[in-house]
């Protein structure tokens, strides 16, 4: 298929708006068959459940052009099976994991010209939502539902040198030790946006979030997981179960370990220990890998090794694997990548 003529080296991380959307509605208890379509506005009743109780949970994942010029999935059965776990949190009626998948391949498949082409640094974001549409004024669950994936190409999440990032210890509560923080709600990111505005209002990239029972243990910042690499070149990422189960991070994890033989742990991280580390990374779909210079707890300054300037020898390696293999230039994992074309 003849690909838009876009400038696909100077895209940036912003929506586009593309040619398909996929949407199946719920109601009386079941899915309906779901339709492509061209329509890209969403139509509501003031008092829909999406609207007065935030019942909204997505996903986010990328579609890739190979070096063998296929358009590929990187693992789309983890986004099916975190959203499932969304949508039984949030009491939302699941869209089946299969159909997820199958959703997400004939969006991907009816906007193939908008996939960037290899080489150009850009990809298609795909993003998977679902919420509540009926009207609901009493504090219940929605009825009815909608869910619905649209597509938009984007460039790198940062354009040339990837700058390692400033964080700060925020003194807000990213998410409670049982409450919704190990599932992709909008709910969540909507009460990070006035700590995220904050930090850049004093300079910082984002925020580190400590646990919220006694503020010593690490967790993550309001868009990602976190990632450190000890002095004697170790893989360490937090472990709490109000942290969300990133599919970068268990990626990396595997890429690690079985790619460039390092040790990986996953453990409860004290705050005092991040002193020690060597290196620190941010870890989503956006960016694969974000590197982190330097993270200030009111006024105390913890600079990592690798500076400020560049990715960490590690860190640098463990973006080079992955984004080699979503690429097609290195072989990947038994079920991986999945072909859509």
């Amino acid at each position: 298929m003849e690909k838009k003529n876009i400038d696909w080296a100077n895209l940036g991380f912003g929506y586009i708006q593309t040619g398909k959307r996929y949407v199946s509605n719920f109601k009386n208890g079941a899915w309906d068959d779901g339709v492509l379509t061209e329509e890209a506005t969403v139509t509501l009743n003031e008092s829909a459940g999406v609207l007065q109780y935030a019942q909204t949970i997505f996903e986010g994942l990328k579609a890739y052009t190979t070096q063998d010029n296929h358009i590929v999935l990187f693992r789309p059965e983890l986004n099916a099976e975190r959203m499932e776990a969304s949508a039984k949190r949030l009491e939302m009626p699941p869209f089946p994991q299969d159909r997820f998948i199958e959703a997400v391949v004939l969006t991907v498949r009816a906007n193939a010209a908008f996939v960037p082409p290899y080489g150009s640094g850009a990809a298609l974001y795909i993003r998977p939502y679902l919420f509540g549409t009926n009207p609901v004024i009493g504090v219940k669950p929605a009825d009815e539902y909608q869910f619905r994936v649209f597509v938009t190409p984007v460039g790198p999440y940062f354009k040339g040198k990837a700058r390692p990032l400033s964080l700060r210890v925020s003194d807000f509560d990213r998410a409670a030790p049982n409450g919704t923080g190990h599932i992709k709600a909008g709910l969540n990111y909507a009460m990070s946006l006035h700590a995220l505005m904050a930090a850049h209002h004093e300079g910082y990239d984002e925020n580190l979030y400590l646990d919220a029972a006694t503020r010593t243990k690490v967790e993550e910042t309001g868009g990602a997981n976190i990632i450190f690499v000890t002095k004697d070149r170790r893989v360490i990422t937090p472990k709490s179960k109000s942290i969300l189960p990133s599919v970068t991070r268990r990626s990396l994890l595997y890429v690690a370990k079985e790619y460039l033989g390092l040790e990986t742990e996953e453990r409860e991280i004290a705050f005092e220990e991040v002193q020690d580390f060597a290196e620190c990374g941010l870890c989503g779909t956006a960016a694969v890998i974000s590197p982190v210079g330097k993270i200030v707890n009111h006024g105390e300054e913890v600079c990592f090794p690798s500076g400020m300037d560049k990715m960490g020898a590690i860190t640098q390696q463990l973006y080079d694997t992955l984004t080699g293999i979503q690429m097609g230039r290195l072989e990947a994992p038994k079920g991986w990548l999945k072909i859509v074309e």
